[in-house]
């Protein structure tokens, strides 16, 4: 299951640089161009799932990614601050949105499980999320007016 899904985060420094209202928007539009298949692909899985093992099935799909990150960022079991800082931005400025811009009906539950997951596992990494629409009204020229 999610097969080589960390490549999502290949180019992750990029997409962090210089964020601006345009830049997120391409960016974003980019991103589920290139990955939107990881995610048809959650929502599958969690559809194609009896309706009592759901629940299961965000786990086990959280647990997937989650395990990925782990295995191409960690180095002995540690990650370094500032990567761990840059990927929980990428991960609430692509990946939360992308998951619910799918509009499927366990989106919310796989961003949840996901999210707590990325919480559990990672130091200093309890984050929250949002829709696309959420963050992309937040900018001005530039996220909340600064950078």
């Amino acid at each position: 299951m999610l097969e080589q899904v960390v490549s999502m985060f290949d180019d992750y420094e990029n997409m962090l640089k210089k964020l601006k209202k345009k830049s997120y928007e391409e960016r974003m539009k980019g991103f589920r161009e290139k990955y939107g298949h990881y995610f048809t692909e959650m929502t599958a899985y969690v559809e194609n799932t009896d309706s009592d093992k759901r629940n299961t099935a965000c786990l086990e799909i959280a647990e997937a990614f989650i395990g990925a990150v782990q295995e191409k960022f960690q180095v002995n079991g540690k990650m370094k601050g500032r990567t761990q800082a840059d990927l929980n931005f990428f991960m609430i400025y692509y990946v939360f949105p992308a998951i619910l811009l799918t509009e499927h009906e366990s989106a919310k539950e796989i961003a949840d499980a996901i999210c707590n997951k990325w919480g559990a596992s990672f130091k200093d990494s309890k984050i929250g999320y949002t829709t696309y629409d959420s963050l992309y009204g937040a900018f001005r020229e530039k996220i909340f007016g600064i950078f």
